[in-house]
């Protein structure tokens, strides 16, 4: 026994220095050379993808723990997956302790990076872009962490996606940060998940910027404590194009952050502007659903010192321009829908941040028995839970 742990304490110890550079290059024959190297790579190696365009036919995948994938920058390494002959993703990691940084997906026939079950995985300096521009027929999901913990997303860009650009959705321990959403249907979306932090990012001409929702029927729910802060989430104006039938298709052109279903959000220090139906929207998830065990209702949403410019011009939603002209032309910055959940307090309080608009709706009414009302958000204490901590390997790797 004495001898096994010896010799387990050499090997890791090795481990490090037996670690290793794979270098693909650009050129001939270089689907099956990249996909290779990601077969062969062992923990700690490095899978260096040089400068240059790869033309790929197929969808890449890794399943290898601790392995870095880093090309020359997303301007310089691009992986165009124009002639891919499938309908799957870009690149698939399935496993843990994995870095993705300074390299670029184009134009997947399905979602652009996908990451399922893979904790501590680290998206840095990545680009992810439908080149053809907004279109229903773009893959759904540009970067897609899934069912994972430990997640950190610096220095994205995604762009074209026909769902959402950036993606975290049924995880745990998120930071989403100095990255850039742009001509999505959801620039940035936090589904089903627990303790978040979206800070310092540009959300900018999706159909909806930031998205945070909590959805029935699906493996696991929310367990909030979600930051939205100091984001710009200006002109969000590219009309709907997701397909039919996705969640997503219901989202109002024009809509700055929009919270349904979800519990203990902080929405502080956000840079909002140029959303024509409203700044920030708060509603429940009004279909029906059979999932006993899920809660529609929107609980302690804060907003709280944000800046808001121009809203409110364009109202996308059922109703809107017919209340926008009863309210003088335009519609305040912050919409409620007003729904309540039975013998609790209201769902959304705050500072004085701008004039709110509520409708009073109980859940399951149709618009038409909306109570428009103009109203100041109630004071209260602010929301406070321990901010989201990762692992000093992830931050090291992100630098």
């Amino acid at each position: 026994m004495l001898r096994f742990c010896a010799l387990a304490a050499v090997l890791a110890a090795a481990g490090p220095a037996l670690a290793k550079d794979i270098t693909v290059e650009a050129g001939p024959d270089a689907q099956e050379r990249l996909q290779t190297a990601l077969l062969d790579a062992k923990p700690g190696d490095t899978v260096r993808i040089g400068a240059g365009r790869f033309e790929l036919t197929d969808g890449l995948s890794l399943d290898v723990n601790g392995v870095t994938v880093r090309g020359a920058g997303p301007d310089k390494t691009v992986l165009s997956f124009r002639g891919q002959l499938g309908a799957g993703e870009g690149l698939l990691v399935t496993s843990d302790d994995v870095v993705l940084r300074d390299f670029a997906v184009e134009d997947s026939k399905g979602d652009g990076i996908k990451s399922k079950g893979a904790d501590r995985i680290v998206y840095k300096n990545v680009r992810v872009e439908w080149t053809g521009g907004p279109k229903a027929s773009n893959g759904a999901y540009g970067v897609y962490p899934v069912e994972s913990s430990d997640i950190l997303i610096d220095g994205v860009t995604v762009s074209g996606a026909s769902d959402a650009g950036i993606y975290v959705g049924q995880s745990n321990r998120i930071i989403v940060r100095n990255s850039v959403a742009k001509y999505n249907v959801a620039g940035i979306e936090i589904e089903n998940r627990g303790y978040a932090e979206v800070t310092n990012n540009l959300a900018t001409h999706n159909t909806g910027g930031i998205l945070v929702f909590d959805l029935p029927a699906l493996p696991r729910h929310g367990a909030g404590f979600v930051t939205v802060s100091g984001n710009k989430v200006i002109d969000n104006d590219t009309p709907n194009f997701a397909p039919p039938g996705n969640t997503v298709a219901t989202v109002p052109t024009g809509t700055g952050v929009l919270v349904m279903a979800e519990n203990d959000v902080n929405i502080f220090d956000n840079d909002l502007s140029g959303n024509g139906t409203a700044n920030i929207m708060v509603v429940a998830y009004r279909q029906s659903f059979e999932d006993k065990s899920y809660d529609p209702y929107p609980r302690n949403v804060r907003i709280s010192g944000n800046k808001h410019g121009r809203a409110g011009f364009a109202p996308a939603m059922p109703g809107g321009k017919e209340l926008a002209q009863a309210l003088g032309g335009t519609l305040p910055p912050i919409f409620w829908d007003g729904t309540v959940e039975s013998g609790k307090g209201p769902a959304v309080n705050g500072s004085r941040d701008a004039p709110v608009l509520t409708l009073n709706l109980a859940l399951g009414a149709g618009i038409e028995t909306a109570r428009p009302q103009l109203v100041t958000l109630t004071e209260a204490v602010p929301i406070a839970w321990p901010a989201v901590r990762l692992p000093p390997a992830m931050e090291a790797a992100a630098k």
